[in-house]
Order: structure tokens, then sequence, then C-alpha cells
């Protein structure tokens, strides 16, 4: 087991891949990860498949037999991706097992067209959390305004939910406040409250927008200090009273997950973001790169103080250099929305275009 992934795993956090293609599936690579590397779950999102399907050949066979079969667009890309998350997530079992539902999980995104529709995204959150028929497979939903009251929707229907594409604490809290809401309509209800989620907070996007605005003694902190200040509020929601009540009715806390921990910084440590958001009882998903660059260098130092740190005197000094924040969020989240969009039209146009070169050469 390699020392330093193991380091952050004996620190209370739990480490994901941000990756999946067929090949890490068949190759040996993603069960090497997870005997070797600390590796308890992976995340998936749009432009991660659009990588994985559209530069390649290893989906081209299964995108051949679903055509034939009749299936194209969406119905053919759910189709291939249930297949790689299915296999992912019995892979990941006995860990699921293991920690009673709180690690060991994969993940599966909406369509990202879904964003402002509510009632849809509600709709396909079921009915993919009833294909894959595994208990260990997230649905992720975006925590963009039409997306909160999915997730409450969805949990209170007990499908499990990642929230994604949140930027900053009051996003979380948002987020938060859903799950937990869910989980108290069924309670009232005399249902299982144990129905699990993440709460994903985006932290490298941060610094990407914001590195032209700052001066460089500033570059690749805000992200961090976002991070640090969701952290506390986090933390307060675990100790609260509300929670309590839930916990001791036997729900599940709402893990917070760091997302976007790959450094675009050419100049920044390759291993920042790993090392700066180590923090019990949350979980990092880790680009493949990056995973291997922290367990060659990488270093584990105090975890995050539950406090929030200097997030908030820093955050103030970023302000006078002219960011704002809570705008910033907004924007982040807006662009986020329409990059996964974008990389799902790219992702549809490759399997049609795939698809009809089977046709043609079938037909000859």
């Amino acid at each position: 087991m390699n020392s330093n992934t193991q380091k952050l795993h004996d620190l209370g956090q739990s480490l994901w891949l941000d990756n999946i293609t067929r090949e890490l599936l068949t190759n040996g690579a993603l069960a090497h990860y997870i005997s070797e590397m600390s590796v308890t779950g992976l995340t998936s999102n749009p432009t991660i498949f659009e990588h994985a399907i559209g530069h390649g050949s290893f989906y081209d066979e299964a995108i051949g037999d679903l055509a034939r079969q009749g299936k194209s667009g969406e119905d053919l890309f759910f189709a291939l991706a249930l297949e790689d998350l299915k296999q992912a997530a019995d892979l990941f079992r006995p860990v699921f097992e293991a920690a009673e539902g709180v690690d060991g999980w994969v993940s599966l995104e909406v369509s990202p067209l879904l964003a402002d529709d509510t009632a849809k995204t509600i709709k396909a959150a079921a009915l993919q959390h009833a294909a894959a028929a595994r208990p260990n497979l997230f649905i992720k939903i975006p925590g963009t305004p039409a997306g909160i009251p999915a997730i409450e929707a969805s949990i209170f229907a007990g499908v499990p939910i990642n929230v994604t594409l949140l930027f900053s604490r009051e996003h979380y809290l948002a987020a938060a406040e859903a799950y937990l809401r869910g989980i108290e309509r069924r309670i009232t209800d005399g249902l299982d409250p144990k129905v699990a989620s993440v709460a994903s907070l985006f932290v490298s996007r941060w610094d990407v927008a914001a590195k032209d605005k700052l001066s460089p003694p500033y570059h690749n902190r805000l992200g961090i200090a976002i991070a640090m200040r969701t952290y506390k509020a986090y933390r307060e929601l675990l100790a609260s009273a509300r929670w309590q009540r839930l916990a001791k009715a036997g729900a599940l806390p709402q893990r917070l997950l760091w997302a976007s921990t790959g450094t675009k910084d050419p100049v920044a440590s390759d291993t920042l973001y790993i090392e700066a958001l180590a923090a019990p009882d949350t979980i990092n998903t880790i680009p493949e790169k990056t995973l291997h660059a922290f367990a060659d260098h990488g270093t584990v130092g105090a975890a995050m103080p539950v406090s929030g740190g200097d997030a908030e005197a820093l955050l103030a000094e970023l302000r006078h250099e002219g960011i704002d924040d809570k705008a910033l969020a907004a924007q982040l989240q807006l662009e986020g929305t329409a990059a996964f969009s974008k990389s799902w039209s790219v992702l549809l146009s490759s399997i049609a275009k795939k698809s009809t070169q089977f046709a043609v050469a079938a037909a000859k």
C-alpha cells in the first residue's frame, strides 16, 4: 500500500478517482488503485465520458452492438456508462459493505441539459438509479436553483445523490438543507432515513478564474480559502442539534467532497490541492495524473482546521484585490453547467458518428 495515500486514509479522508474508462476496468488499473493506493470510490462526469468514448476505440464494439439493438443518443450513452459503472461499483462493493454505506461509491450524472428542469431531473434520477441496480451508485444532480428541489425530492424517494457543481459555502449549505429536508420527510413518513449523499465543492476552478485579477502572491489561494470556509460550515452542521437528531434516527452524514483538485497552474505544485485539502470526514476526488504525483512525492501535514483557519481574513484581502466571491461563485456554476452541456453535445455527436460508421460498414 502506498504510504502517502495511506496517510490520507488514516487521517480520515477518502480518496476517489476522478476518472473512469473501459480501459481502466479491463487492464486492471482500477483494481490496482484500490489495492495499492487506498482508492475507495470514483466519480464520472460528461467531460470524463466524452474523453473516454470520443477519443480511442475501446467503446467502438459496444457502440456498434447497442446501435444494432436500436439504441441511439442519450439512451445509447447511458447504456455504455452503466456497463462501466456497474463493473466499477462491483469492484468497490467490499469497501461499501465494510464501511456500511459510507464509502465505496461510484457516480453517474443526469443529463446536464436538465440543469434547469426540476421535474425532468427527478424523473431521470429515479430511472437511472433503478437501471443501475447497484446500492453503491450515486446519481449526480447539480446544485443549481432547479437542482436543489430535485435533490430533496430524490433523497425523499430513496435515491442516493452526489450533489455536483457547488462552488461556495452558500451553495453547499443549500445542498445540505435539501438533503436534510429529504431525510426529515422520510422520517416523518416512517421510511428508512439511511439514504446516502455527498456534496461536491469544486476548488481549482476558482484559481483559474481569478488568476488574471490577482497579483502573484495571491495566486492559487482563493479556491483553498473557499474550501476552508465551507469545511467550517460542514463541521458546524455535523455538530448541530438538528443533525444529531437525524443521526440518532439512523441517517448517514452527507459527506463533503472536494472536486476539481488537479493543479491547473503549471508553476504551482502538482499536489497543491491534495495537500491543502487534507481533512477528516471528507472525500477528495483525484485525477489519475494527480493521484500518481501524490503517491510519488506528496506530503501530509496538519489536517484542515475545523475553525476555517485564516480563510475569512484571506477572503477579505482578496476582496480588496477586486474579487467578488459571491458573484464569481454564481458565474462558475453557470460556466460549469455550460461546460458539461458542451461536453454532452460533443459526446452524443461522437456516438452518433460512430453509430453511422458501423451502420454503413455493416451494409456493405
